[in-house]
């Protein structure tokens, strides 16, 4: 191990667990975690991700159980730097929770994350860029829930959300009931599909932005990294 490389490791690795922590001492959540890896005031609102994909990360954080947790631990260090001001973030983010949560979530939850995602798929019309694999997808969630995108339909018709509303309500509203209502589905294993939700969305905010060098310091912080990973697990 390197000079550098020790004194860069900190001396407390936190322990990935449920809630918010006060302190590393008393453990870490997934956001709370990536704040500490960039370096900043230990928070679970770090500037260093993108606020929708940070909402997601603390939800599948706290909807698996102890066990089931060490999956994710892996890909706190992947959303450091992971942000930006791109109206297509919120929507494609908003996408991919309501698609993966539709075709099983509950009925009445059916009708509601019908509604976002019809919303998210009209507020894609603004995007500066086509997102023909996001409308597919989309698509493809109505055709596995046909009562609740007709209700959804007749519900909203001509309806508008303005961008201002759909960042700061309807984007996080989406993503919170999907990930809620995939946690408690009736299917095989949703924590699959919760890992899975996840790590689809880290990977589509990083083929949209590049990680900010003010907040990124992989390379001082790999040592670190592997001895967070090694703890979790253990």
């Amino acid at each position: 191990m390197s000079p550098s490389a020790t004194a860069v490791t900190p001396d407390l690795v936190p322990v990935l667990s449920a809630g918010k922590h006060r302190n590393p001492r008393k453990g870490a959540c997934f956001m709370e975690m990536a704040s500490f890896l960039a370096g900043e005031k230990w928070s679970d609102r770090p500037r260093c991700t993108h606020p929708l994909l940070a909402s997601m990360a603390r939800l599948v954080n706290d909807a698996l159980t102890d066990d089931e947790r060490p999956r994710i631990a892996t890909l706190v260090p992947e959303v450091v730097g992971l942000t930006g001001d791109d109206l297509e973030i919120d929507v494609a983010l908003s996408v991919r929770a309501a698609s993966a949560a539709l075709p099983v979530v509950s009925a009445t939850r059916q009708n509601v994350l019908a509604v976002g995602l019809l919303t998210s798929l009209r507020m894609m019309e603004s995007l500066e860029r086509e997102r023909p694999d996001l409308r597919d997808r989309a698509l493809a969630a109505f055709a596995s829930a046909p009562e609740a995108t007709a209700w959804a339909r007749r519900y909203i018709r001509d309806a508008r959300v303005r961008e201002r509303i759909f960042r700061r309500q309807t984007g996080p509203h989406i993503v919170a009931y999907a990930v809620e209502g995939i946690a408690v589905a009736c299917v095989d294993r949703p924590a699959d599909r919760l890992v899975e939700l996840l790590t689809g969305a880290i990977g589509e905010v990083r083929d949209q932005v590049r990680p900010s060098s003010s907040t990124t310091r992989s390379a001082e912080w790999s040592e670190a990294t592997e001895s967070m990973t090694s703890a979790v697990r253990a």
